[in-house]
């Protein structure tokens, strides 16, 4: 009877002697770095490192004077060949009236015709540009691209916000994954759609993940590649916890 009890127990660890330990990092796979298209003073920040952000919410405006004063100019441009085009439009109307009755010159007529349609191109263009500056004026406030927490934040309100250069970083909990990296002998053993044994020991948490991906590239310094797997994640498990990982 010991016997028969003993043989399941013997058998789960000779699995977890011949199982292939790896250490790993739990990892957001959706981790984006925020920057700026424009450059000018940071005007106002509306998150702090371990905020919870949404699609779309506001996370800081660039100061954007100059803009405002583009816009002003576009519209102004605007309204003045509004007001042209329908001075000539009734200057037409009326010497189309005239020419049915013989009383004008049709060159009168067409020369009236092309102002109109002049006049008619330039508000087009008028109004592009104003269409313009508005889509740069949304550039001027940087917005949460997806849903996640702000994981770092290296700007602050009075700073210089300079393209390229990251101002916040954006971690997607949604996508978490554990990544481990396997030596280019035992890669062999993995493949994609694989079970892996896991545990997350701070988090008190086990489990078995699935590889989702092998990055097809060597370390030339450790002859490893990149294994990401994938598992359900629960709310206490966070990026950057350690993990161990059993490749059987």
């Amino acid at each position: 009877m010991i016997n028969k009890l003993l043989i399941p127990i013997l058998l789960s660890l000779a699995t977890y002697a011949s199982a292939l330990e790896v250490s790993g990092t739990v990892i957001s796979d959706n981790e984006k770095y925020i920057t700026s298209r424009n450059m000018g003073y940071v005007k106002n920040v509306y998150v702090r490192e371990g905020s919870y952000v949404k699609t779309g919410d506001r996370l800081y405006d660039i100061e954007a004077e100059d803009i405002g004063q583009k816009k002003n100019q576009a519209n102004l441009q605007v309204s003045m060949y509004e007001t042209q085009m329908n001075f000539v439009k009734i200057n037409l109307e009326r010497h189309q009236r005239l020419y049915e009755k013989g009383l004008v010159a049709k060159v009168q007529v067409e020369q009236l015709e092309m102002q109109y349609k002049n006049l008619s191109d330039m508000v087009a263009i008028a109004k592009s540009q104003t269409q313009e500056v508005d889509n740069q004026n949304k550039y001027f406030s940087i917005k949460a691209p997806n849903s996640g927490v702000i994981s770092k934040r290296m700007l602050k309100a009075g700073e210089m916000a300079i393209p390229g250069m990251p101002a916040m970083v954006l971690t997607d909990l949604a996508d978490i994954k554990i990544q481990i990296e396997v030596n280019e002998a035992d890669l062999g053993k993995v493949k994609v759609g694989k079970k892996i044994r896991y545990e997350i020991p701070s988090a008190n948490y086990s489990g078995t993940g699935v590889v989702k991906s092998i990055v097809p590239s060597l370390n030339p310094l450790t002859h490893t590649f990149i294994v990401k797997i994938g598992f359900k994640k629960p709310s206490r498990v966070y990026p950057g916890m350690y993990a161990k990982t059993y490749v059987e």
